[in-house]
């Protein structure tokens, strides 16, 4: 033995399998793609530039916006209390705005008031004007008493809804605070879809409904899959007929159109598909698990188990199953990304995630009319994330099925 090979064999599997992976740069790529997915998917609300629920801010007057759009908004506040939430809250959940997004093109200040002329969505000249009070554009006003204009002493009295006490403020103080807090400038990176609701925003909240259905789904297909066909693989016999049996039956019906009967049968919805998913995938594991363990349950320990008395239940998961877990990690990438082609699939027939959950599926379904029109990157977006995350965990399990593959030879190890 060489000191190449000490090095190897010095350490254990996984950090030989992680060596191996580290020198696949196209495993790795998938690996980093995957990992900005999952912390785009975790950080959530938090970072999304519309960080209401669902990243459901509509503005129907900024409908299929083009990538880049710029436009200057005068935020109002409603006259509502407070919904600001804790943190977590929010990156899981949204925050729905204390503010009214208003677009305009110009505005001007007469005395107590503010004067808009309002973004129409078009480029024609089309002068529409709204004018808001001063007091009103920067507090929750309550609008059982009355606002006080008192332009000869430059003064705004109202009542205040969130603490409900007077409050009297000088109209140039409200301007200047309104100049610089309330008139803002919003970019619009990736576009606005037909809803006018910011298409990044809905593309980021997106990752978070694909990564979750491939999660749920490989984890039910592989408690399914390895308790069946570990069952299958050690007893035989009549147990394995019956469950073989079983696969094959389920796996006779197309994938497809077994999910979709699952889904019309516990309904539709975002948990639904997650189940449909998982309850469809979980025979390529038990097939691979099966075989594995078949030839594993002959050799020498799994004899000494039996002789030292230990229940079979005992072998078969603190014995066997660690031995055979390395092809279930390889075939539950593939599997991950057969889960998010198919919620994306039944989410474009829409029987998957419903409105307004933004969901890659919903959004090419929804969009696919304007492939050949004014605006295909509606389209082509959403499909083009389906695409990179697919490739992403393909690109990762056929690294780790080539890392843990103990026949390998790379260069830094050699066979003897």
């Amino acid at each position: 033995m060489n000191k190449r090979d000490d090095k190897y064999d010095s350490h254990s599997i996984t950090y030989n399998t992680w060596i191996r992976l580290k020198k696949n740069k196209l495993a790795m790529f998938g690996l980093i793609v995957i990992g900005i997915s999952i912390l785009t998917a975790l950080l959530g609300f938090s970072i999304t530039p519309d960080c209401t629920p669902n990243a459901n801010e509509q503005l129907l007057e900024l409908s299929k916006k083009h990538p880049g759009f710029e436009i200057q908004m005068l935020q109002t506040m409603k006259n509502e209390s407070s919904h600001r939430v804790s943190f977590i809250n929010k990156m899981l959940y949204g925050e729905v705005s204390d503010y009214r997004s208003i677009p305009f093109t110009s505005y001007r200040f007469e005395g107590s008031d503010i004067v808009c002329v309002e973004y129409t969505g078009t480029d024609k000249k089309i002068n529409s004007e709204e004018r808001f009070n001063l007091a009103d554009v920067l507090y929750a006003i309550n609008y059982d008493t009355h606002i006080k204009n008192d332009l000869k002493e430059g003064t705004i009295e109202f009542y205040d809804l969130e603490t409900n006490t007077k409050i009297m403020k000088k109209i140039q103080d409200l301007q200047a605070q309104i100049v610089e807090h309330n008139i803002i400038t919003k970019k619009f990176i990736l576009g606005t879809d037909t809803a006018g609701r910011d298409l990044l925003s809905r593309l980021m909240i997106g990752t978070r409904v694909s990564l979750s259905v491939g999660f749920v789904a490989v984890f039910i297909s592989i408690l399914i899959g390895t308790l069946m066909g570990a069952l299958a693989g050690y007893y035989r016999g009549y147990v394995d007929t019956a469950i073989l049996w079983l696969i094959n039956v389920v796996w006779s019906v197309p994938t497809l159109l077994l999910v979709i009967a699952i889904t019309l049968a516990l309904g539709k919805g975002f948990w639904q598909v997650f189940i449909a998913v998982g309850l469809t995938m979980w025979v390529e594991v038990a097939r691979v698990i099966r075989g594995q363990i078949m030839s594993i349950r002959e050799k020498e320990f799994v004899e000494a188990g039996r002789a030292l008395g230990f229940s079979n239940t005992r072998i078969i998961f603190r014995h066997v199953l660690p031995n055979v877990m390395g092809p279930v990690i390889v075939i539950s990438a593939a599997n991950f990304a057969a889960a998010i082609l198919m919620e994306a699939g039944l989410s474009f027939l829409g029987i998957g995630a419903q409105p307004p959950t933004a969901s890659w599926g919903a959004m090419i379904n929804a969009h696919r009319g304007y492939i050949i029109g004014d605006a295909p990157y509606l389209a082509f977006v959403p499909g083009i994330a389906i695409m990179i995350m697919v490739l992403a965990f393909v690109l990762l399990g056929n690294g780790l099925r080539d890392s843990m593959d103990t026949k390998v030879i790379d260069e830094d190890q050699t066979m003897y």
